[in-house]
């Protein structure tokens, strides 16, 4: 039998019976400090478990009523998957009642009940006109189809038909999601004597197990989980929708705060901007100006900031509005996350929404954004990649899919046929949109095109060199854009440069008279030949190609450097090698190649340390020997 694990939200008017009723439920009470007992009212979040029949484990919360405690109640409903509306009979609707509903309408909580308590303390013929007026206030919201249950909490009256009925109705709600990374948004940090940090939460996704290792965010610190516990019962194992405990290793209880988040992938964005869906309630007060001051309601986290418009300059109650909200602070965000929205003074929920894109950059002001921001939020899956990929430029596969709110079988469905169709590339562990290739190979093109048209006696440019040109797209993407353009073809590599496919060294058009004549002087003067600044200093070529030359002519094996500034034309020092190898002893010395070669010291030296440096001779007592032995290759034809 498969367990399925559910959070229910006790939500409703300060003292109309949300406690009550929890404890009727589960036998527990959840007003658990000295100073709700006295004032008998919830100020932190209260939580007891329910257990409907073998298969259905419930986390009950029962939020706050009080207005000013509405951070929490939000804190505490951000990961429910139901919710019990609680009004009761002898005040019905009241503020509290309203506020709560908007929220819930607003974070997108979608399965609801209605439970009238109280109803020993009214008389009969008022239930109806209750039911009547709860009818009138939910139309139009998702409680709207609900239904509405009679409880006497006290006496347990209508108590256990509420349990039936919760249990039917949760077979019909979808489990969270435990197969995608773990996510513990934390609600509550304490420590015990003797075992340390824990801290308190709802799994919103995924799995974790005792001792696994994860990351608290933003601060960005490797955890272990040391010890788990599901309503105070230790397990190896808490899932998606389950009230956690959690008994961390390696760090301190002043390391970590209400709003924090346990995951167990880097996947996850620490941000400051974030692009999103705002749903405004008609009912506030004032509107809100561009950036005007706000604070976000964020799985736990509770975060100052502005808003920033994009096509309008105010906010006025109704309606949906694309923007951006710049914070004060860092928060964990993915795609897809519900969010509401309050302003600060007077303090009033201006409505909630639906984060776009947690890595929001700067936009500028116009419709042109507000397209963009449509296209992010509206488009289908294989759309989203794509859009999520233009921004970022190149992710892997388990980065993408998740920045792009898809599941992993979806994602990886959908990247497959857009690779198929050659929409996105696949660079070693990169994906990467086809326009973005192009636009970097373009650059690419335009580097190496410049280089050779100002260096055109080398081989090419440094392949570090154009990484460091595309270093703005990022070194990874660079590398592999690199390397995907050499395998190709589009690039030949010579060495450690890169050059244009048909590119071939040599000399500029407007230099080539001059820097021939250098290979005339060379070639002419033999092996007693004058030192080489001169010799370019005779044909004329111009000072800042005469370094360029010289590298030149020794990379393409026309000349020999012997040192001292001086090169020899290539031909005239291997009919010199050869000449010494037919009529030179194997073992001979300075003298003998001086009586071959009728050299001067000056030039004969030279000759034969870059024979030795070849490999074609080795330094013997007073001599040399030849090695042709070890290495025959290296010697020039006799």
């Amino acid at each position: 039998m498969t367990k399925r694990f559910y959070t229910i939200g006790v939500a409703g008017h300060i003292d109309h019976g949300k406690t009550t009723l929890t404890k009727a439920l589960t036998s527990i009470d959840t007003d658990r400090l000295k100073e709700e007992q006295e004032r008998g009212i919830s100020i932190e979040l209260g939580y007891a478990p329910l257990r409907l029949g073998d298969d259905v484990q419930v986390s009950i919360i029962d939020v706050p009523g009080h207005e000013r405690f509405i951070r929490q109640m939000i804190a505490g409903v951000a990961g429910i998957d139901l919710v019990l509306l609680v009004v009761a009979a002898d005040e019905g609707i009241m503020p509290q009642t309203v506020e709560h509903l908007d929220i819930l309408q607003l974070l997108g909580i979608q399965n609801g009940m209605i439970v009238v308590t109280k109803t020993d303390q009214v008389e009969a013929e008022l239930i109806d006109l209750i039911k009547l007026e709860i009818t009138e206030q939910v139309k139009g919201t998702f409680m709207q189809p609900a239904e509405v249950f009679f409880v006497d909490s006290i006496s347990k009256k209508g108590i256990a038909a509420l349990q039936q009925r919760l249990q039917s109705c949760l077979q019909n709600v979808p489990m969270r999601d435990a197969s995608g990374p773990f996510r513990l948004p934390i609600d509550q940090v304490f420590t015990i004597h003797g075992q340390g940090t824990i801290v308190r939460g709802t799994v919103f996704e995924g799995e974790v197990r005792e001792g696994e290792i994860l990351e608290l965010l933003p601060l960005g610190k490797k955890v272990r989980a040391r010890q788990l516990q599901v309503h105070h019962q230790r397990r190896p194992l808490s899932r998606a929708g389950q009230r956690t405990a959690v008994n961390l290793g390696g760090i301190s209880a002043s390391e970590v705060k209400r709003g924090d988040v346990l995951v167990s992938t880097e996947g996850y964005c620490v941000t400051t901007a974030l692009d999103v869906a705002l749903d405004t309630l008609p009912s506030i007060n004032y509107p809100l100006k561009q950036r005007g001051n706000i604070k976000l309601h964020l799985g736990t986290a509770e975060v100052f900031g502005k808003i920033v418009l994009f096509d309008r300059n105010e906010l006025a109650g109704g309606g949906e509005v694309l923007c951006q909200l710049r914070l004060d602070t860092p928060v964990v965000a993915k795609r897809g996350d519900r969010f509401i929205l309050r302003r600060p003074s007077p303090v009033e929920t201006v409505g909630g929404g639906t984060v776009i894109d947690p890595r929001g950059e700067k936009h500028a002001f116009g419709e042109a954004t507000i397209t963009m921001l449509s296209r992010k939020k509206e488009g289908s899956p294989s759309e989203r990649l794509v859009e999520t990929l233009k921004i970022r430029k190149a992710l892997p596969d388990s980065e993408l899919i998740q920045e792009a709110g898809l599941t992993e079988t979806e994602g990886m469905e959908q990247i497959k046929n857009l690779v198929q169709e050659g929409t996105v590339l696949r660079l070693a562990s990169l994906l990467v949109y086809k326009g973005t290739y192009n636009d970097i190979a373009e650059v690419m093109k335009a580097e190496v095109t410049r280089y050779h048209e100002h260096f055109p006696l080398r081989p090419g440019i440094n392949k570090a060199e154009i990484s460091q040109k595309l270093s703005a797209y990022g070194a990874v993407l660079a590398e592999a854009v690199v390397e995907k353009t050499l395998s190709a073809g589009v690039f030949q590599r010579k060495g450690q440069s890169i050059a244009a496919n048909c590119f071939v060294p040599g000399y500029p058009r407007q230099w080539e008279i001059r820097m021939k004549q250098v290979e005339a002087i060379l070639e002419q003067q033999g092996l007693e030949v004058e030192d080489f600044q001169s010799i370019v200093d005779q044909a004329g070529v111009p000072g800042i190609w005469q370094e360029e030359l010289r590298h030149y002519l020794l990379r393409t094996e026309r000349a020999v450097d012997l040192g001292d500034k001086h090169l020899v034309w290539k031909t005239a020092f291997d009919d010199s090698v050869a000449r010494l190898r037919r009529q030179a002893p194997p073992h001979f010395h300075l003298q003998d190649a001086k009586a071959v070669l009728k050299l001067s010291r000056k030039y004969l030296v030279p000759l034969l340390e870059q024979m030795d440096a070849q490999g074609l001779t080795k330094r013997s007592e007073n001599g040399r020997m030849w090695i042709d032995h070890f290495n025959p290759s290296k010697l020039p034809n006799s």
